[in-house]
């Protein structure tokens, strides 16, 4: 068969993106998501609550910005997230540096609450990995890495009515 101009179009169109690409990311996030919580649930943690801790026992006592910054979240949310987890007694806000600044740091019993987190988790890490293959999730990471770093940690949103012309 001759390619023509036709059938070229039609091929570069099939190559395309079917869908949307943000609905497409949040059916995955969906899902791993309910794999690391269903796996989690046993320790009494979710997911982002084992993030959390686990962010907080590695960088030690921070600031909440510092923890937004890390953990790539913005301060409300971080703020509504820390909630339960200072409520528990697995974190604490105390004073920082000046009267106005806090630290959040990690309590003996987050460090064992995450502890008892960290062996649901791996038992979560494995069996993902298992099914989806190692290949499959080294190149999953790796695209992700490469997508989040062309997206840039600090470039600006994009103007939400830019298409609405």
């Amino acid at each position: 068969m001759a390619i023509t101009p036709a059938t070229s179009r039609t091929t570069a169109a099939a190559a395309q993106p079917q869908g949307c690409t943000s609905f497409k990311v949040r059916q995955l996030m969906r899902r791993v998501s309910q794999h690391y919580d269903a796996a989690m649930a046993a320790s009494g943690l979710k997911t982002t609550q084992y993030s959390l801790l686990s962010h907080v026992l590695k960088l030690g006592p921070l600031r909440p910005v510092d923890l937004a910054a890390a953990m790539k979240m913005t301060a409300s949310t971080l703020s509504r997230n820390l909630q339960p987890l200072v409520a528990a007694g697995w974190l604490e806000l105390g004073a920082g540096a000046d009267a106005r600044s806090r630290l959040v740091s990690i309590t003996p019993a987050g460090i064992a609450k995450r502890g008892e987190g960290q062996k649901h988790w791996k038992v979560a890490q494995r069996t993902l990995n298992e099914r989806l293959g190692i290949e499959r999730v080294l190149a999953l990471h790796a695209l992700i890495d490469d997508s989040l770093g062309l997206l840039g940690v600090d470039a600006p949103a994009p103007d939400p009515d830019a298409d609405a012309g």
